[in-house]
């Protein structure tokens, strides 16, 4: 059976522009960016440098504050991990994120307490935000970092990244975002946030999977402890040989990310309306998260008293999640809806559709008559 893509948020289509841009590096065209030595080698790093661009253009920044990791869990290890090592010697030690967060996050903060730090995950409110004054309120000089999310991976909600940089900069902590799920969803621009570090994946913006990067800060600048040590790439913070088709998709997909953007959110409004509009007329499906802060590709949806074989039968022909894609081999229901404060059967009886770049209008149509012949 062919099944109709509505997950979009656990892993996006290969654009095709960005294959033809891989496409020969992995043949004709190969070189190892790191051999400076041969015409290929160089040829490599001239490629690695247009990809920075490309990706630094895209999310406002230079490209000297751009290294390329193995995906956004690694940027967020190195971010976390590399930046809280130094700030515990600076007797900073609390590191602060959120019940709701990705676990590579939850995680490599719980593990920051093995050199020394506090880890601390703080509630969010029933609608997935954080509690902006509740965060001012837990500030103190000790407080070396907070980590937050941008766009939710599993809700769609958008945090008021502004008043968390605020806050960390006041308090003298840094700002470490996790925005794998921005690119291409949102406009960013690092410059004109209070941003010290923040995360990126390729997969999530019609990119290769195995291709991240991570933004440090130069002024003022965010300092960090390598977690992989070797031949000094990425400015000695991540080294590694440079997988030259994959950064090179990279950059072709963020240059399109930007490209597209205005166009990509107006049809995609435009398609998540047509399915709210039904939504509207039933009374036992309702949005989680909150209800205009939040990127429109993502529709994360509660059938009040429905179980998940019923929801799995009813849509049988499309392709969704349960939750978050690293969760998914998990029984229980949604830690983050959890986190929000919805019910064990509430969180049971919720599931997430993503619209993307090429969902169609014939797509979205067959997911509302699918809902309307399991609700009415």
């Amino acid at each position: 059976m062919f099944l109709i893509y509505f997950d979009n948020q656990a892993t996006t289509q290969l654009a095709p522009e960005v294959w033809e841009v891989m496409a020969p590096l992995y043949q004709a065209q190969f070189g190892n960016p790191s051999a400076s030595d041969t015409r290929r080698g160089r040829a490599a790093s001239k490629l690695v440098n247009i990809s920075r661009i490309q990706l630094a253009s895209a999310v406002g920044t230079e490209p000297r504050n751009l290294i390329f990791t193995s995906g956004a869990t690694e940027a967020n290890n190195l971010a976390i991990k590399g930046a809280m090592a130094l700030q515990v010697k600076k007797n900073r030690p609390r590191v602060l994120t959120f019940s709701t967060e990705h676990k590579c996050v939850t995680a490599s903060v719980q593990a920051c307490e093995e050199f020394g730090a506090k880890a601390e995950i703080l509630p969010v409110q029933r609608d997935g935000l954080i509690n902006i004054s509740e965060l001012e309120k837990v500030m103190d000089h000790r407080v070396g970092m907070i980590s937050a999310m941008a766009v939710h991976n599993e809700i769609g909600v958008i945090q008021n990244l502004s008043r968390i940089g605020e806050i960390a900069e006041r308090n003298g902590a840094l700002f470490h975002c996790d925005m794998a799920q921005a690119l291409g969803k949102i406009p960013v621009n690092l410059e004109s946030l209070p941003i010290a570090l923040a995360s990126f994946s390729a997969h999530k913006a019609y990119g290769p999977m195995g291709i991240g990067a991570l933004y440090v800060r130069r002024r003022p600048k965010a300092h960090l402890q390598p977690l992989l040590h070797g031949g000094g790439q990425e400015r000695g913070l991540r080294s590694g040989s440079l997988p030259l088709p994959l950064i090179a998709g990279f950059g072709k997909a963020a240059e399109l990310a930007a490209d597209y953007l205005e166009d990509d959110l107006t049809r995609i409004w435009k398609l998540r309306d047509r399915v709210l509009e039904v939504v509207s007329r039933l009374p036992s499906v309702h949005l989680n998260g909150h209800e205009e802060q939040r990127v429109p590709g993502n529709l994360n949806l509660r059938f009040e008293g429905m179980t998940q074989a019923q929801l799995r039968d009813g849509f049988r022909q499309f392709e969704f999640s349960r939750g978050s894609s690293c969760s998914a081999e998990d029984l229980e229901p949604s830690f983050v809806l959890s986190a929000m404060g919805l019910s064990h059967q509430q969180a049971a009886s919720s599931i997430r559709l993503s619209i993307g770049r090429y969902t169609t209008e014939l797509d979205v149509e067959m997911l509302c008559a699918a809902m309307e012949n399991l609700c009415l």
